[in-house]
């Protein structure tokens, strides 16, 4: 019985289909336009033309002026479903599993640049001498010998710094 009264079209909504479309010049008399049904209108929003689209909106404008309690549960789904219902400028951007994808990409992009760091660093040459640590302690006993920065470096009284020695 339910299946039945959803299918069929309500008779207080044909008039309001007509009369929505009632042509308003005596040379597009003859235009007729078919009822459509409230019930189901998220699977037949998108097979709808512009036309009947606004045919259902301007139906469900005049159902909302109406006291909301007498309104069936298919006129309140399809009102809500037309106001904030996922098409238009509310339409996902992507589909569905697009982030999944998106994540799987970029960690593919991080591990070929991990690899092509790693292929770089092994066809580089040896650090400079000058980076290793036993020269950076020679600096350092120069800098005392030569009494270089004797206010706030190495070669203050009581200095406890590092000096130079900046490798590990």
């Amino acid at each position: 019985m339910q299946a039945i009264r959803l299918a069929r079209p309500r008779v207080s909504l044909r008039r309001l289909a007509t009369a929505a479309q009632a042509p308003t010049s005596a040379s597009s008399s003859t235009t007729t336009v078919s009822v459509i049904p409230l019930s189901n209108v998220e699977a037949q929003w998108e097979k709808m033309t512009k036309s009947e689209q606004a045919v259902v909106h301007r139906q469900l404008e005049e159902l909302q002026k109406k006291d909301w309690k007498t309104l069936s549960l298919d006129e309140k789904k399809a009102a809500y479903y037309v106001a904030f219902g996922p098409h238009g400028p509310r339409a996902p951007v992507s589909p569905p599993g697009q982030g999944f994808k998106v994540f799987l990409s970029t960690m593919g992009l991080v591990g070929a640049a991990g690899l092509l760091t790693l292929a770089i660093r092994s066809q580089a040459p040896p650090p400079p001498k000058t980076l290793t640590r036993e020269w950076e302690e020679a600096t350092n006993e120069r800098a005392l010998a030569q009494n270089i920065n004797p206010i706030h470096g190495i070669s203050s009284e009581g200095y406890s710094g590092k000096g130079f020695v900046t490798s590990k």
